[in-house]
């Protein structure tokens, strides 16, 4: 017997019962296999609610599970949605570290699941199943009586069935007249146990020894009570056992509002004993507030380390006024850029967290960032800086330019190199950050990437990256950001002012492409459109040649072999590619596109191709029709090719090769190559942001690049 075998009476549910009963199997001799099991069962659950809700998903990753609007509107419950939040951060440890969760953990993971799947029940189980027993609790004896039993199989089903079974308890649910009259379902709240053992696995994560620089109960004299004592629930010293934070504990299922003046009375008496206020922390162990005295309170992820608050004070003993702003003019002297410094230094100095900077491409976004990074470290408003980007190209080109413009600050490339993560400006990729989070640690052999270690966040192409998978990150780090993107500002999509608290079309700052060409810093380009018959009308099996159709029935066939007689022109253009309609479009570049060499050769070209196929399709077409230019004038830059930085690296060299890149989203945005003087859209492109995008990458100027003449 388990806490969860009753859930098997309705077929359906199998996916995430299963999972649970295997995860109570292995209680006894394998925590990790438990967690990882529970872990399981959620995801399986959300994915069922998402299925029987008929939710589209992106993505469905566990944290994209939990965080989906939708699936969280259908669970209608705050208290059990932390809950699960905070079995999936439990469930990470042991996914993926090779730290074995503390026994309490599981258990309240257990608790948690059990309450989501009676939930599940309570909801999706038809009435006349009796499934659903109001009043039925997770019981620790039988979890651990469940070990001594043998583990329950997988029962495998196939998606057809899996549907059908779905289907099948949709049609049962819309077929019950009363079960909308059920009150909302409650889950029990958290004990007080469980409660304070996730604050205390917080602080244990966020490196705190207890009895050492962590005290519980400390006793403090001068408050509102009949003794006129209070005891504060938890105090954080450092050095010199001054208290550096105090946390007060409150029940899940009370607002953490009420525990915010009581607080503030600790800090107030502590201040006045200590001379120094202490940060001021409030949990329920799965939502958790900061009171820094200097921003307003905040949710964050995970309380600060000893270190982070220590850095917390000592920057808050050297601050200087940021205005007036003075940033380096040898670093961004243009007067967009000192402007733009200027108006982020104003947000920030109004005690405000967030920025949007929009600056067309060319224009120095990179620089600007350099420039701020330096005005902030002098006026020591930041010791440690984050700079992400979402491909390795981007990162690598970025720390070269903060290299380059602050050789003072220690920088490192987190996606490259892992031997010096302490480094005060760390650039990366997403990727390479969410995974090094839990794994990188500092001197101390402590998590170095705790939530407070960053002061500034800058994220770049911000407009196609704070949402994904990677929002984990923001939510995670608590830190002001930058965003940065070279999207025109009425491009910008309303979500991304929104999550900077801005009005759409209204960013921090903005410098556009057309004020840019006007200013003479950016150049404007010049359209050649052109299309085939193929392309605009699709394709015909009866005009082609005898030869043509001979070609045709051995390659244009489904996946049976037969035959597919006609396209349209739509289809065309995603399956098809014509090797004359390539030779067609090569021809009008190598006659029309801007030349060098006093018009003996093409400049530097990139061509944006669909997909891999077709990118080798035009390469192959291309060395057929211009042997004479040997085999590295063009070449596929993509993420199948060996090196792609490396050719990247090539091509922005002047007189380097290729002089052709046929690029599969690797140069369509936030490479920075001045040289570049034709771009060839060899697809369609769906969004105007990325249009603007790919259009930069030719904007830029370069001088005496067309023999002797500056690029106009």
């Amino acid at each position: 017997m388990t806490n969860f075998e009753y859930l098997l009476q309705e077929s359906s549910f199998s996916s995430f019962a299963n999972p649970a009963i295997k995860a109570e199997k292995f209680f006894s001799f394998d925590k990790s296999s438990a967690m990882f099991n529970i872990r399981k069962s959620l995801e399986n659950a959300l994915l069922f609610i998402a299925e029987m809700e008929k939710i589209k998903l992106y993505k469905p990753t566990l944290y994209n599970l939990t965080e989906n609007d939708q699936i969280r509107e259908a669970l209608d419950n705050d208290t059990l949605l932390k809950e699960i939040d905070m079995v999936r951060k439990v469930g990470n440890i042991a996914v993926h570290t090779n730290q074995t969760p503390d026994d309490k953990l599981v258990i309240a993971s257990f608790q948690t699941l059990f309450n989501l799947l009676d939930w599940m029940a309570y909801t999706y189980a038809p009435l006349e199943s009796g499934i659903y027993q109001e009043g039925r609790r997770f019981s620790k004896e039988i979890l651990v009586q469940a070990g001594k039993e043998q583990i329950h199989p997988d029962i495998k089903k196939t998606l057809d069935e899996q549907q059908k079974e779905i289907d099948r308890l949709r049609s049962a649910l819309a077929n019950e007249k009363d079960r909308s009259a059920r009150q909302k379902y409650v889950a029990p709240p958290l004990e007080k146990e469980t409660r304070l053992l996730y604050i205390d696995k917080m602080l244990q994560n966020a490196g705190w020894k207890k009895n050492r620089n962590w005290l519980e109960e400390i006793e403090v004299d001068g408050m509102p009570t009949p003794t006129g004592k209070g005891y504060v629930d938890y105090v954080l010293y450092g050095d010199g056992q001054v208290p550096l934070a105090i946390v007060e504990a409150k029940k899940t299922t009370e607002d953490l509002a009420k525990g915010r003046q009581q607080a503030n009375l600790y800090a107030d008496l502590l201040e006045r004993k200590y001379h120094r206020r202490p940060v001021i922390f409030l949990s329920n162990g799965l939502e958790t507030t900061i009171m820094d005295g200097e921003y307003p309170e905040r949710k964050v992820s995970d309380i600060y380390s000893k270190r982070d608050l220590e850095k917390l004070f000592n920057l808050r003993k050297l601050k200087l006024p940021l205005e007036p702003v003075h940033s380096s003019d040898q670093i961004a002297g243009r007067y967009y850029q000192k402007a733009a410094i200027k108006a982020i230094c104003s947000v920030l100095g109004q005690k405000k967290r967030k920025a949007l900077l929009v600056m067309a491409t060319g224009s120095g976004k990179t620089r600007t960032a350099a420039a701020l990074i330096d005005c902030l470290v002098r006026k020591n408003w930041v010791k440690n800086v984050l700079f992400l980007a979402d491909r390795t190209m981007l990162v690598s080109q970025a720390k070269a330019a903060i290299v380059n413009n602050l050789p003072s600050l220690p920088v490192t490339n987190l996606s490259k190199e892992k031997d010096n993560p302490e480094a005060r400006v760390v650039v990366s990729t997403y990727q390479t950050m969410i995974g090094c989070i839990d794994n990188i640690k500092g001197e101390d052999n402590e998590r170095l990437f705790t939530p407070g270690h960053f002061d500034l966040i800058i994220c770049d192409e911000v407009h196609r990256s704070i949402y994904n998978k990677y929002g984990d990150i923001f939510d995670y780090f608590d830190a002001p950001i930058l965003g940065l993107t070279a999207t025109p500002k009425d491009d910008v999509d309303r979500d991304t002012y929104r999550r900077f608290g801005l009005e759409k079309g209204n960013p921090t700052y903005a410098y556009t492409l057309e004020q840019g060409v006007k200013d003479g810093h950016l150049v404007p380009y010049r359209v050649i459109e052109t299309g085939t018959k193929f392309m605009e009308e699709g394709l015909k099996y009866d005009d082609l040649t005898e030869e043509e159709k001979e070609d045709y029935e051995q390659n244009v066939v489904d996946s049976e072999g037969r035959i597919i007689y006609g396209f349209e022109s739509a289809e065309v253009n995603k399956i098809i590619f014509n090797k004359d309609t390539i030779r067609k479009i090569l021809g009008i570049v190598m006659k029309l596109g801007l030349k060098v060499d006093f018009g003996s050769k093409i400049g530097k070209t990139i061509i944006f191709a669909r997909n891999h196929r077709h990118a080798e399709e035009i390469l192959k077409v291309f060395n057929e029709e211009y042997p004479e230019y040997g085999p590295n004038f063009a070449e596929v830059i993509d993420n199948k090719s060996y090196d792609p930085e490396q050719q990247k690296e090539n091509f922005a060299k002047k007189d380097g090769m290729p002089q052709i890149a046929i690029s599969v989203d690797m140069l369509e945005t936030g490479v920075d190559i001045p040289s570049v003087l034709n771009l060839v859209f060899f697809k369609e492109v769906f969004t105007k942001s990325k249009f603007w995008q790919m259009v930069g990458r030719g904007t830029r100027l370069c001088e005496k690049l067309i023999d002797g003449e500056d690029k106009k």
